[in-house]
């Protein structure tokens, strides 16, 4: 039975009927926020004329969600459906906010697994699905999606069957009902539509009967003393801090005093102030909420996620979160370049500690220690979980640099070990040799290969997770820009030898200024540029990528020289090859042990340590 739905040895407990409480799983890109689109839009949540009605990923809210087109942030929301009352969690799907689904999850009796009719399970269906059977949660699987042409339902339906024979931890879980869906359009078929059924007109409303028919209600017992597992923190200006978590048992009204800490300790007492319902996207003030209703409180500001909320009278604590530890660890610090300041507003480390502190208490798989020279050591689940934060901070006017990613590794029995991960990579056939080499270099073992439908081939390998990076970038390259790789932490092992470097050297700007088209011409008979022509650099800013493995200075704000007989608009003609372009993720990617991401609301430099030419030579002595 799940943390969160601990059934409780007292008479008086029973299941409410007109409550089921699901969590939506699955690997990133299955289609997930798209299908809860369409629960909420037919379950006639909103009004026809409500801007919701014609928007997409409504549970989407938040600005890089929209903008990457991943879900970052775990949301509930609710609709009612013939009289029951059904609270819906929408999780992440990439495996870098796997502690938003393992929090959320406690709130839940039962799980829409959607798994992709084309790609079927991938490294995250496996997590997700892993860690809700653990929690005794009953799963209902929709394979989305199944209007692809290079769709492979029979292929989906056997695998999906042997990720469930691997992962049950009973033989009931064996057992699941499973539904079909196009989650786009909000259509579902409770057995493998026809192609004619496909274009009928149809809807949800399967999934919502499988809902009531397969999800148990939860267990609750209203006249036992308050009980609730705070599972997830918000704020507005108006309320401040709401606590949010599903009451386990007793009733949340306002003025009812209550004690709040861990299994270890009680650490404060405060009285709710008010109690709130969802229904949609808005939060709604009651009265009253009884047990197995999902909540949000207000009027206790020192509680954190984890801590249980319980009646002051008689307080027992729930087993608090148990969330997988970090992976990789990156360090922080205020902006040092002599551009410092241009940008942003937020400037100094005690801003950017100060806001890692507000970060920690909502974000339950980021973990900070201090470090060297006012540096914040940041631990996470991988590069995205930390560039997201990283991107957070920039929107806020930061300025920051930071270091490259380091993979955190523990002493275990006396022997020092490594996380290793389970790597997928979907590539066009043709580059799948040269993509196995690379990724055997880095350590890799492959697992299996299998050819999908699409002239693509899966791979899978298990790999060290120090292999992975600088690895996404490579790949790219390697394939043409083919290949997708998604991984999952598996475990520590003992750490398997060096990885030789992977990357060339860099073209570093030897004096400051701004970049003409000569000098950047110049420095592209070398490598590749990063930058366009009128751009301001400093000395010590990498502004290239060698084509060499060892580093290079250049002058990319040398003019060339006129003369009597060349006429001054001649440099005119000089025709660039573009600039590569990184992303925040593909900076963090490049780095090496030597070089800083300076990151601003408005820039990204890459840029050595040591800036000065001569200070860089004598250190390497």
């Amino acid at each position: 039975m799940p943390t969160g739905s601990i059934a409780l040895a007292v008479d008086t407990s029973e299941r409410v009927s007109d409550i089921r409480n699901i969590a939506v799983i699955a690997h990133v890109d299955h289609g997930k926020t798209t299908l809860v689109d369409g629960l909420l839009k037919q379950s006639h949540t909103f009004r026809d004329n409500e801007a919701a009605m014609s928007q997409t990923l409504i549970m989407d809210s938040n600005d890089q969600e929209r903008e990457r087109g991943i879900t970052i942030l775990a949301k509930n929301t609710a609709v009612i459906y013939k009289g029951v009352k059904i609270n819906i969690v929408d999780t992440p799907g990439h495996a870098d906010f796997g502690g938003e689904v393992e929090r959320t999850l406690q709130m839940t009796d039962g799980a829409l697994l959607i798994i992709d009719a084309k790609e079927g399970p991938m490294p995250q269906t496996k997590f997700v699905l892993k860690k809700a059977l653990e929690l005794g949660l009953r799963p209902i699987v929709v394979i989305n999606k199944i209007d692809k042409f290079d769709a492979q339902i029979d292929k989906v339906l056997r695998d999906t069957a042997d990720l469930f024979l691997d992962l049950a931890t009973d033989a009931a879980q064996l057992e699941f009902p499973v539904y079909y869906a196009i989650g786009r359009d909000g259509k579902a078929w409770d057995s493998a539509p026809t192609a004619e059924q496909l274009s009928t007109d149809t809807d949800l409303t399967p999934i919502f009967d499988a809902i009531l028919e397969h999800i148990p209600a939860p267990v609750v017992a209203h006249d036992q003393p308050f009980q609730m597992l705070v599972t997830a923190l918000d704020w507005d200006n108006f309320q401040g801090k709401y606590a949010i978590g599903k009451i386990t048992r007793g009733i949340a009204k306002p003025g009812l005093a209550v004690t709040i800490g861990t299994p270890d300790e009680w650490r404060d007492t405060a009285k709710i102030d008010r109690v709130y319902n969802t229904h949609g996207l808005k939060r709604l003030q009651v009265e009253v909420a009884q047990s197995g209703d999902i909540v949000a409180i207000t009027g206790l500001k020192n509680c954190r996620i984890g801590d249980t909320v319980a009646d002051a009278v008689s307080p027992e604590a729930l087993p608090t979160l148990q969330i997988a530890e970090p992976t990789l660890k990156m360090a922080i610090s205020a902006n040092t370049s002599p551009f410092v300041g241009q940008d942003g507003t937020q400037l100094t480390s005690q801003k950017i500690y100060e806001r890692i502190i507000k970060e920690l208490e909502v974000n339950v798989s980021l973990k900070m220690s201090p470090g060297e020279n006012n540096e914040y050591i940041l631990w996470g689940r991988g590069e995205l979980h930390l560039s997201v934060f990283v991107e957070s901070l920039r929107r806020e006017g930061f300025e920051m640099q930071i270091s490259k990613p380091q993979v955190v590794t523990k002493m275990i029995d006396g022997v020092l070990q490594e996380p290793v991960e389970e790597l997928t990579v979907d590539v066009k056939s043709d580059y799948a040799s040269p993509v196995t080499g690379e990724i055997g270099k880095r350590k890799g073992i492959m697992l299996s290969q299998s050819e999908n439908n699409d002239g693509t081939t899966r791979l899978m390998f298990e790999i060290p997770t120090r292999g992975l990076l600088g690895l996404r970038n490579l790949l790219l390259t390697i394939s043409r820009g083919t290949a997708t790789m998604n991984s999952l932490y598996l475990r520590f092992e003992p750490v398997s030898g060096d990885i030789p470097k992977m990357r060339n050297g860099v073209l570093i700007a030897s004096e400051g200024g701004k970049a003409v088209s000569y000098g950047l011409n110049n420095a592209q008979q070398r490598g590749n540029t990063f930058i366009n022509p009128q751009t301001a650099v400093y000395e010590g800013m990498i502004v290239g990528l060698h084509a060499r493995d060892n580093d290079l200075e250049v002058n990319v704000t040398k003019e060339k020289k006129q003369t009597n007989v060349r006429a001054a608009g001649t440099d005119d003609a000089i025709t660039l090859t573009p600039p590569i372009m990184f992303s925040l993720e593909q900076s963090i990617d490049f780095l090496e042990d030597d070089e800083l991401l300076e990151a601003t609301p408005k820039s990204l430099r890459l840029r050595k340590k040591i800036l000065n030419s001569s200070l860089r030579a004598k250190s390497k002595k």
